[in-house]
């Protein structure tokens, strides 16, 4: 990913990724974030079903530690580390957060 990029911010675009999961089953997922933490970037996925229906209660979301080359193929990896977790869940809330606030100003 371009450093020289705002890599914190939430993707308006309905961006999709297919995940392989461990079961063998792939489900579709929309991007709703990639940002950065320090040199090590992360992406927020969420399942496009439950993206684009109103009616869900609770979302359920998936993030990976995400890596783009300089031509541009991504790959995702796992966050294996309770403490690297940690600092993502609470970077992910700060933005979430940013975003609530961003949207609220945007009505006035």
């Amino acid at each position: 990913m371009d450093n020289n990029k705002n890599n914190n911010e939430v993707i308006d675009d309905d961006v999709c990724v297919t995940l392989s999961l461990e079961d063998g089953s792939e489900i579709e997922c929309e991007i709703l974030t990639i940002f950065d933490i320090g040199e090590q970037n992360y992406i927020v996925l969420e399942p496009a079903e439950t993206a684009n229906n109103p009616d869900a209660e609770e979302a359920e979301i998936f993030i990976y530690r995400y890596y783009e080359d300089e031509d541009g193929n991504y790959s995702l990896g796992n966050i294996e580390d309770d403490e690297e977790y940690e600092a993502v869940s609470d970077r992910l809330d700060e933005l979430m957060d940013e975003s609530y606030y961003d949207s609220l100003d945007d009505e006035d």
